[in-house]
């Protein structure tokens, strides 16, 4: 198995291949990239390769990968609030405390922080005390979308694996597998637009994927300017769950981003693009793709579903 399961990067790859299989492996990885560039699956893969019991590390069949690929290892454990804005130092402090004691099952305890970026400095500092001086089995895996936002003595005492983008070619035949139904349209308009990340791309395609019911009615009352008929539908979606309203916001701007790119010449395959571009200005879609990603923010931080409704009403009228 190895480290295939990650697209591109060979070097990286190669030399974390070399190392562990050398068994040099570093007590702190820092995963660099931005959203959609693979942070997640080589933090996985490698928390697999460092726990493998099999050969060509990470195997991906013994007991011990299976369970990191299937996140249920006792010894690769996150460390995050998802609803909280910034880490909060308290985790970090457990982190800390519990990495002295040993492991469950097996050589090394291994610690993932998926939002590096987003510790403050107490959590850094807090977290800089155990790596000046860590127990021989202690890994800490750090993802970040910007390593410029950590100490420089965090980052000096880490191996910073950071990825880069892929080439048209690698995400177009990645595309292709992963949506065999899709137009080659949309897949390479996907692929002009997401910047060389396969995780931007997976996300441009799935917004043109078939329209959620809301979607579509808010959409082409959006366009049409129907102000009553998307309060009218804001309001029967106060009663919707969170991640339910979420994935519609998530699809809302993915649509209106689609939007705006064919409004400026882009090569585009959007559901709606021409409707949207017809009924509202670039400044008007650029508005409202700002407004639809602080809801999300409110939304992720807990904010009331029927106040949110509230305000989208009233700012995309």
């Amino acid at each position: 198995m190895g480290f295939e399961a990650l697209l591109g990067n060979e070097r990286v790859k190669e030399n974390l291949s070399r190392s562990i299989s050398r068994g040099r492996i570093s007590h702190f990885y820092l995963i660099s990239g931005p959203e959609g560039a693979g942070k997640h699956t080589l933090a996985q893969l490698l928390a697999a390769a460092i726990l493998c019991k099999g050969d060509g590390r990470p195997c991906g069949t013994c007991p011990a990968c299976r369970k990191v690929l299937g996140n249920g290892h006792p010894d690769y454990i996150t460390i995050d609030d998802p609803e909280k804005k910034t880490v909060p130092v308290d985790l970090i402090r457990q982190a800390r405390a519990d990495i002295y004691i040993q492991p469950n099952e097996a050589d090394r305890k291994i610690y993932l922080f998926p939002r590096a970026q987003d510790m403050g400095v107490p959590g850094q500092n807090a977290l800089l005390k155990v790596l000046e001086e860590p127990p021989a089995y202690g890994v800490f895996i750090l993802l970040t979308s910007n390593p410029q936002m950590l100490l420089p003595t965090i980052r000096s005492r880490c191996t910073e694996l950071a990825l880069t983008a892929l080439p048209p070619e690698t995400l177009t035949t990645a595309l292709r597998s992963q949506y065999p139904d899709s137009a080659p349209d949309a897949i390479s308009a996907a692929v002009q637009r997401s910047g060389g990340w396969l995780g931007q791309a997976r996300a441009i395609m799935d917004a043109g994927a078939d329209l959620l019911p809301e979607s579509a009615a808010f959409l082409q009352a959006y366009a049409k300017r129907d102000a009553c008929n998307m309060i009218l539908i804001l309001v029967g979606m106060e009663k919707r769950g969170r991640d339910l309203f979420l994935k519609d916001l998530n699809q809302w701007m993915g649509i209106l981003e689609g939007a705006l790119a064919y409004r400026s010449g882009a090569s585009v395959y959007a559901p709606m693009a021409k409707e949207l571009t017809a009924g509202r200005s670039a400044q008007e879609l650029m508005e409202a793709i700002t407004t639809l990603q602080q809801t999300i923010e409110y939304a992720q931080s807990n904010v009331s579903v029927g106040a949110l409704c509230g305000n989208l009403a009233w700012a995309l009228r």
